[in-house]
């Protein structure tokens, strides 16, 4: 696997964010770790520490735009940032979403991920091109529900499109200032946002295999990693019928649990 020596991770609490922070952990690496989790942050960074890796965590939270603009200018060099905090909500009860859930949705899955690339991409564009050519690489996990209208999670689907569209369309920019940039699109995978889902998870997996698949994806230089592959033919492919047909066949579905935030 291809090793980054200075690896900033938001969302590292747990997760996939958490994951990935342990897959890239080793002595001589330093790892810049956030979340807003104070414990589960700390112990994400215990156990990359035991790995040799020297860990550097802020409790932060992704919406604050100043906060996260200043973390990222101290970080010093950056091989590798990956935006992957997020939350989720939807309406599992039947109702709506309520205006603070569509608020907060999108707050943390649009706005903070510009809050975490675009900071990094101007620190980037700033230092020296590594052996491969580039000034570094920069992940933001949007989701195989950017593929779809899942009225059982609108806000959720419509902020990880968003993400995935802005992330591809700004990729030509972004090589051309020496920046390597990725649209991650997993399908269902263990953690605390999926942990409450009372419905069929397709596919799912853990956490340490999503984050090596990642790694590998970034690695290769692949604009779009999307896994498991036949989720996102299958949401494809859903997303290409009249919208009657496809509205009929997601409403079957249950809603992820209606939470504020």
């Amino acid at each position: 696997m291809t090793r980054y020596a200075y690896v900033l991770i938001t969302g590292a609490s747990s997760g996939i964010g958490a994951a990935l922070a342990l897959e890239c952990a080793a002595p001589g690496v330093v790892l810049h770790l956030s979340g807003r989790d104070a414990a589960r942050l700390e112990a994400t960074a215990a156990a990359c520490r035991a790995r040799g890796a020297e860990v550097r965590a802020r409790v932060l939270d992704a919406i604050d735009a100043a906060a996260m603009a200043d973390w990222i200018s101290q970080a010093g060099r950056l091989d590798l940032v990956v935006a992957n905090a997020g939350i989720s909500a939807g309406t599992g009860d039947g109702r709506a979403e309520s205006a603070a859930q569509v608020r907060a949705i999108f707050g943390t899955n649009l706005g903070g991920v510009l809050n975490t690339v675009l900071p990094a991409m101007a620190a980037m564009a700033a230092q020296p091109a590594g052996p491969d050519g580039l000034r570094g690489r920069i992940a933001v996990v949007a989701s195989i529900a950017a593929f779809l209208a899942a009225p059982g999670a609108p806000a959720y689907c419509a902020s990880k499109a968003a993400v995935d569209a802005w992330t591809v369309g700004s990729i030509p920019s972004a090589r051309a200032r020496g920046i390597g940039l990725a649209s991650i699109c997993p399908g269902y995978v263990r953690s605390a946002m999926t942990a409450p889902n009372r419905f069929p998870m397709p596919g799912l997996m853990d956490a340490d295999r999503a984050a090596r698949i990642i790694l590998r994806g970034i690695a290769a230089g692949r604009r779009r990693v999307v896994f498991p592959w036949w989720m996102g033919v299958a949401a494809r492919l859903l997303g290409l019928l009249p919208l009657a047909w496809s509205a009929q066949l997601l409403a079957i579905a249950p809603g992820k649990e209606a939470r504020e935030g």
